[in-house]
C-alpha cells in the first residue's frame, strides 16, 4: 500500500547520482536500481507516515515501527521519555532506517521473473534528540502539519507536562540511499512465447471517507472533507 504521490520512474538501467554517500550505504543488489540523489530521499521520506528502525541492544537485534516526518535534512520522531527505542537511541548508538513504499506486483512469464515496484529508502547513522524547547514545538508543529495541514490550528496545543514527557530525535540525511523500481515486466527472450498473462498489478493507498467521533456534533472542516478527495 503506498501514498498517491506519482512513483519514480527508473525504468532505464542509468544509476541516479555519482555515487553512495559512504560504504555501509551503497546498494550491492541491483545497483542500477539505486538512486543517491537528496530529491528522490525526499519524496520518498514525504510520502511515508511510518519508518522501521533497526538496533541492537544486549538483549539482540530489533526493529521498532514508529511514526516519522522530515523536516530540511532531517528524518524525525517522537515517544514517551520511558520507551525502550527513544532511550537506546538517546545513548547514541547506530540505528539503520527504513521506509518502503509498494506501488505494484509485477508478474512475469517466469516465475523467477516476477517483481514488484517500489520505492525505498535507508538512512543510517546516529539519532540526536532535540533539546531546546523552541525546537521541541516546532518540530511538532511540522508533525501535525504532516498528519494534516491546517489541524494545529484548531488542535489544543501540547501542555508543558506533555511536552516535558516526551522525547523528540532526529537522524542526518547525509548517509542515506534511496532504491527503487519501476516500469514494466522484464521477461527472457525465450519466455516470451509462454501463453500467459504477463503485466502489473498497481498498488494505492485509497484515502476513504471521515468517520465522525460519535460524541461529536460539529460540522467536518474543509481538510476533513477533502481527505478522500485527494486521492482521486
Amino acid at each position: 500500500m503506498t501514498t498517491s504521490s506519482t512513483p519514480i520512474d527508473n525504468s532505464t538501467t542509468a544509476n541516479k547520482s555519482a555515487g553512495a554517500p559512504s560504504e555501509r550505504s551503497r546498494v550491492r543488489r541491483l545497483p542500477a536500481q539505486a538512486d543517491y540523489e537528496r530529491s528522490t530521499l525526499h519524496a520518498i521520506i514525504d510520502a511515508a507516515y511510518l519508518c522501521h528502525i533497526a538496533f541492537h541492544d544486549e538483549n539482540g537485534s530489533h526493529c521498532i515501527p514508529t511514526a516519522c516526518w522530515r523536516t530540511g535534512e532531517h528524518l524525525y520522531i517522537h515517544g514517551s521519555n520511558g520507551g525502550r527505542l527513544l532511550k537506546l537511541l538517546a545513548s547514541g548508538t547506530q540505528a539503520c532506517v527504513g521506509i518502503t513504499l509498494l506501488d505494484g506486483l509485477v508478474l512475469a512469464r517466469s516465475a523467477f521473473n516476477h517483481s514488484m515496484n517500489y520505492r525505498s529508502a535507508v538512512i543510517y547513522g546516529q539519532f540526536e534528540r532535540v533539546l531546546a524547547d523552541a525546537d521541541k514545538r516546532a518540530a511538532m508543529d511540522a508533525l501535525m502539519d504532516r498528519i494534516m495541514p491546517g489541524r494545529k490550528l484548531e488542535a489544543r496545543p501540547g501542555n508543558e507536562k506533555e511536552f516535558a514527557a516526551t522525547t523528540i530525535m532526529r537522524i542526518s540525511l547525509d548517509e542515506a540511499a534511496a532504491k527503487t523500481r519501476s516500469g514494466n515486466v522484464v521477461d527472457d527472450a525465450e519466455d516470451m512465447d509462454i501463453p500467459i498473462w504477463a503485466g502489473i498489478l498497481p498498488l494505492v493507498e485509497t484515502r476513504m471517507p471521515a468517520l465522525p467521533d460519535p460524541a461529536m456534533n460539529i460540522p467536518a472542516p474543509d481538510y476533513v472533507n477533502n481527505w478522500s478527495k485527494a486521492s482521486k
